[in-house]
C-alpha cells in the first residue's frame, strides 16, 4: 500500500484551540505511521459558507475540502462539545460533504473516522461523542472503534502536547485505528489476506 492518506477536519475558530491542537497531534502520530495528512481546521472552517444545497457550484474551500475527503483512505474529525453536541463550523463542514451524494462513493462511504472530542466536562464529550458517531453512520463511513473524549481543562502543557499520558494515549489511539482500518481496507480492495 502506498502511504494513507488521512483528512483532519476540526477545530474552532479560535487560534490555538484544544480542539484543533489534539488534531495536529493526531495526525502527527498518523505521519509517523507512515500516512500523508492534510488539515483543514478552525480558520479554514470558518471561511467555508453557510451550506446552500441550491444549484450554485461549490467556491474554491468547498471544492478543496470535498476533494480532499474524496481521495481520502481514513478521516480524523475533532469538534468541541457545545451544549452536548458538534460545533456549528465542524457540522457546515460536515454539510458541505453533501456535494458528494452523486458519487459511487458518497460522503464518508467505506472510509475509517476517527474522532476527538474536547468539552469542559465529561458529560458534554459522551453525548457529542455519540452524536458524531450517528452522523459518521450516516455518512457511510466507520467509527473507529476507540473515540477520544477530552477534558479540555488543562490539557496541554507550554509546548502543546498533552500534560497526561491517558489523553495522549486516547489521540494516538484514534490515529493508530484509522491507520490500520485504511490498511485493511486497502488490502481488501487488493483481495490480499488480512
Amino acid at each position: 500500500m502506498s502511504a494513507p492518506y488521512i483528512v483532519g477536519i476540526g477545530g474552532t475558530p479560535r487560534a490555538g484551540s484544544s480542539t484543533e491542537r489534539a488534531l495536529a497531534i493526531a495526525l502527527r502520530a498518523a505521519e509517523q505511521s507512515g500516512a500523508k495528512t492534510t488539515l483543514f481546521g478552525g480558520a479554514f472552517l470558518e471561511r467555508l459558507p453557510h451550506f446552500n444545497p441550491g444549484p450554485a457550484g461549490p467556491n474554491p474551500e468547498q471544492a478543496e475540502l470535498t476533494e480532499a475527503v474524496r481521495k481520502a483512505d481514513g478521516i480524523i474529525l475533532a469538534t468541541p462539545g457545545y451544549h452536548g453536541s458538534l460545533s456549528g463550523v465542524v457540522k457546515n463542514a460536515l454539510d458541505t460533504l453533501e456535494l458528494t451524494r452523486a458519487d459511487a462513493q458518497p460522503y464518508f462511504h467505506g472510509k475509517p473516522v476517527g474522532i476527538i472530542i474536547t468539552a469542559d466536562g465529561a458529560q458534554a464529550a459522551g453525548t457529542t461523542l455519540m452524536a458524531v458517531r450517528a452522523i459518521i453512520h450516516a455518512m457511510r463511513g466507520w467509527p473507529t472503534p476507540f473515540g477520544a473524549a477530552l477534558n479540555s481543562t488543562g490539557l496541554f502543557d507550554a509546548e502543546g502536547e498533552c500534560r497526561e499520558t491517558r489523553d495522549a494515549w486516547q489521540i494516538a489511539t484514534v490515529a493508530e485505528q484509522v491507520m490500520e482500518f485504511a490498511r485493511m481496507r486497502d488490502a481488501l480492495s487488493l483481495g490480499a489476506p488480512l
